[in-house]
């Protein structure tokens, strides 16, 4: 019922066929506009409650001061579109036999990345956002944020999370529906009380801008909120990515146990055979290759989960939230400066190691300083030769803040099932109001039904779990890696859970390696109230420069 809970006019629809594959699907793909029409579009996607289509029409198309017409090389719903699309399809037809014949001579996967698509995938839950991110290397995706935008709107009289099919036709479906209904009636219900008590432990100041503050209130308040939605709560996402990427991802989410994740892998082999058929043809469930992946992927989790039975019942698992630094190797900072002189000289790496593991301290802080000294910001990226300093973290946080980190791809990283075995966080904002015991409330009757539906259907359950119950991951980073990530998600404008990792990763770094404190130097250790209020004053300040007001 929800999947395409748009409605468009005879003429939207006519104008819009021209610009995605289907005009009524959940999951479509862009043709016909220029990369910077696409950009901009995905661009406004993620802070707008509008679909990718509403939002093309009413902020594009029909918009004059975007110039589309001009910039697109058509005029909106002229006749002569429809003879340019048949060109088009005629030169998607003949670049698809000259990459078939490619395909077939050669096998070389990488051609699949010469050619892209921009895919739009609406209405799909937390959980499938999450999976399908997790296909890190040739997709740049964008998510609808639980920041700017209330997750309390209703289509036909009904909140918007995924019904999935087999809870639906199991003895849990009523107590799913109930409960879910129950988690969104107390997020919505909490918005405007606790909007009143920040409005008071945070007046406006004077010389503040009532945007920059509205925003900023508003994103601290569903910060604070943000951990009742169930991991079922609906969402939507641009993905941009080349067709190596779509193809290995359409495979990974058609062997998947989850049936909403089939449905996407189905419904994206389907859009995107439109545009880039080349590139994702093994990805057609019915292809060889898919089949053979599949059967392998299955059969490979169903011995681990026997051995995972077997071995691990004795284990002790992470009993708290927090983080820590489980492995590191100790010649790391030798091995770093060995690789920071390799680039200027011409001596070979192994001998470079083990003469900077001879050096004295103060000479290998001298050569590690050459890397550090001369960064300005956070934006002056580090040299490669950081890379060779591996860390694993092990953490327990809840699925909010989980959801934030994940996007950062340029590491390893993997989780467990999502439960509600290692407790809730619980915002200090409605400590000791009224408001937290209807939070408590809520999140412990998750829990109930979770225990319940989890003894049967483990994997099901998760669409249940609150965002604000903790999970467990790991991420095995490089220290380039992890000190963008540090410094990055450390900064005043960032959710505060997530900062408190952040800072605590590149602490527990620098305790372990003194000489690699000095790579954090732009790391936020500070605490912030209403940390997005100066972001929020620079985006409206900036919108008034250009708009011409003082």
């Amino acid at each position: 019922m929800i999947e395409g809970y748009e409605e468009f006019t005879e003429s939207q629809i006519k104008i819009l066929q021209r610009y995605v594959t289907s005009t009524s699907s959940n999951i479509f793909a862009l043709r016909n506009l220029p990369e910077v029409i696409k950009g901009a579009l995905f661009s406004r996607y993620s802070r707008s409650s509008l679909g990718l289509r509403s939002l093309l029409l009413k902020d594009f198309i029909l918009n004059e001061e975007t110039a589309f017409s001009a910039i697109s090389g058509a005029q909106v719903g002229q006749e002569k579109d429809d003879a340019e699309l048949e060109d088009q399809i005629m030169a998607i037809k003949k670049a698809q036999n000259f990459y078939d014949r490619i395909l077939d001579g050669y096998g070389d996967d990488s051609i699949g990345e010469l050619g892209g698509a921009h895919l739009a995938i609406e209405n799909v839950s937390m959980i499938a956002a999450k999976i399908i991110e997790d296909c890190r290397i040739g997709g740049s995706p964008l998510e609808k944020s639980t920041r700017y935008i209330y997750f309390d709107q209703k289509v036909d009289g009904e909140y918007l999370y995924h019904r999935e099919p087999i809870l639906m036709t199991s003895a849990f479906r009523d107590i799913y529906i109930k409960t879910c209904n129950y988690l969104f009636e107390t997020y919505s219900a909490l918005i405007p009380p606790l909007t009143e008590l920040m409005e008071k432990r945070f007046p406006k100041e004077h010389d503040v801008s009532k945007v920059a503050y509205a925003a900023a209130l508003r994103a601290k308040v569903l910060d604070c909120l943000r951990g009742l939605l169930p991991s079922s709560a609906l969402t939507n996402m641009g993905m941009f990515g080349n067709g190596r990427f779509f193809e290995s991802l359409i495979q990974k989410l058609n062997g998947h146990n989850l049936a909403e994740m089939q449905d996407i892998g189905k419904k994206s082999f389907q859009e995107l055979a439109k545009v880039i058929p080349s590139f994702i043809r093994r990805g057609d469930p019915s292809h060889k290759h898919q089949k053979a992946y599949t059967q392998f992927r299955e059969q490979m989790s169903n011995d681990l989960k026997l051995l995972a039975d077997r071995h691990t019942s004795s284990i002790a698992k992470m009993q708290h939230a927090g983080v820590r630094l489980i492995s590191y190797e100790t010649d790391s900072p030798s091995k770093v400066a060995a690789a920071l002189l390799f680039e200027h000289c011409d001596s070979g790496l192994h001998e470079l190691q083990e003469y900077c593991r001879t050096l004295p301290e103060e000479e290998l802080n001298r050569i590690l300083d050459s890397a550090s000294n001369f960064r300005e910001n956070r934006r002056h990226k580090s040299p490669r030769a950081l890379e060779h300093a591996l860390f694993t973290f092990e953490i327990v946080a809840d699925f909010g803040i989980y959801r934030d980190l994940h996007r950062h791809r340029m590491l390893t990283q993997d989780r467990q099932l999502l439960s509600c075995d290692y407790g809730y966080f619980i915002p200090h904002e409605i400590i000791d109001t009224e408001m937290e015991k209807q939070y408590r409330d809520a999140m412990e009757e998750a829990k109930k039904v979770y225990d319940s539906i989890a003894e049967e259907l483990p994997e099901e359950a998760q669409y249940i779990v609150p965002m604000g119950y903790n999970m467990h991951w790991y991420f095995h980073v490089n220290l380039r890696s992890l000190q963008w990530l540090c410094e990055l998600r450390s900064s005043p404008a960032g959710h505060p859970n997530y900062r408190f990792i952040a800072q605590e990763m590149a602490k527990q770094v620098s305790k372990v390696f003194p000489a690699f404190e000095r790579f954090f130097k732009f790391v936020d250790y500070e605490g912030y109230e209403l940390g997005r209020l100066g972001q929020e004053i620079r985006i409206v300040e900036k919108r008034l420069v250009r708009s011409g007001h003082e």
